[in-house]
């Protein structure tokens, strides 16, 4: 009888990384339509090229390094999709295609490919952006008018003050901001579509926004505390972070209470940042802060190894 060794894992399941990536685009189209039936063309236009850059970006690294074509995976074609979510649509061209390499190049290629990134690439790129040229990926007009810078809801949740919009608007995508987060309807019709579809578990959203939603609510800065709340959960990016950018597999713990204890530090910390940091937003900080301790979260909560003795060595 021929025995043959192979490495974990032994038992394989249907799930393909094309497919995957597949569904995660799909579950992004409600928020892109969103995104360019309110903000134009241009919409449309800085996302094709966040993809066609992070697209190239990959076949040019596998060319250059004379590695396997990992273009097939459909990876790439995610993160420049999800960098795009994360940009206004007055954002320059030139800088989508920087942060798409960015991306691609340093925060993927460079540490190992896909599964082996620390950093979530599409928010690691937003990131450099924000640091390298603050005005642009922060830079939003008014809804149907070219060139007029307008105020976020977040902005205005600074002085602080309740935003201009009604919760309603919020919720339908009727206000400034960057081309994928207009929408929370939109963005929970796609997370709804990825736990269905058994893509993602629904705990690290769930404790993302829960501990949001609690935070806010207890420390609530002017109006009720629950119009206060809804509106912190409403606004920015934490629906699209708590859905699609926080259960990114590479960059997320493994267990289930590790996920969870990740999903309520990033609550936690995008709270911090919008109270206290220098931007308005916080989601982009706070994920990348907790992918950097993803492994301590998965180290602390890994299952007791069957025969194994608490705090013993085995025998």
């Amino acid at each position: 009888m021929k025995l043959t060794v192979a490495s974990s894992p032994h038992i394989r399941g249907n799930f393909r990384t094309n497919r995957i990536m597949l569904d995660v685009v799909i579950a992004l189209l409600p928020a892109l339509a969103v995104g360019m039936w309110m903000l134009g063309i241009r919409a449309l236009l800085v996302t094709l090229v966040c993809i066609v850059s992070a697209v190239a970006a990959e076949w040019l690294y596998n060319v250059i390094t004379k590695t396997r074509n990992t273009i097939a995976d459909c990876s790439a074609i995610v993160t420049g999709l999800l960098l795009a979510m994360t940009l206004p649509h007055t954002v320059p061209y030139w800088q989508a295609v920087v942060g798409s390499v960015f991306a691609i190049i340093i925060v993927k290629a460079l540490c190992g490919g896909l599964g082996q990134n620390i950093f979530n690439p599409a928010l690691a790129a937003r990131a450099f952006l924000m640091l390298i040229w603050p005005v642009g990926p922060t830079r939003y007009t008014a809804l149907g008018v070219d060139g007029v810078t307008a105020a976020t809801p977040l902005h205005h949740m600074v002085m602080p003050a309740l935003p201009e919009e009604s919760l309603l608007d919020m919720f339908l995508g009727r206000c400034p901001g960057s081309i994928g987060e207009l929408s929370a309807l939109a963005l929970l019709l796609g997370g709804a579509y990825l736990v269905i579809r058994k893509v993602i578990s629904i705990r690290i959203p769930a404790a993302y926004l829960g501990s949001v939603a609690i935070l806010t609510l207890v420390f609530h800065k002017t109006g009720s505390p629950v119009e206060w709340m809804l509106y912190s959960l409403l606004s920015g990016g934490v629906m699209l972070g708590s859905i699609f950018m926080a259960t990114d597999y590479a960059t997320s713990p493994a267990t289930a209470m590790g996920q969870i204890l990740y999903g309520i530090g990033c609550g936690i910390l995008t709270v911090i940042f919008r109270y206290f940091g220098i931007f308005p937003e916080g989601v982009t900080y706070a994920i990348l802060l907790m992918n950097a301790l993803v492994w301590v979260i998965d180290r602390c909560t890994a299952p007791r190894r069957f025969g194994a003795k608490k705090g013993g060595a085995e025998k």
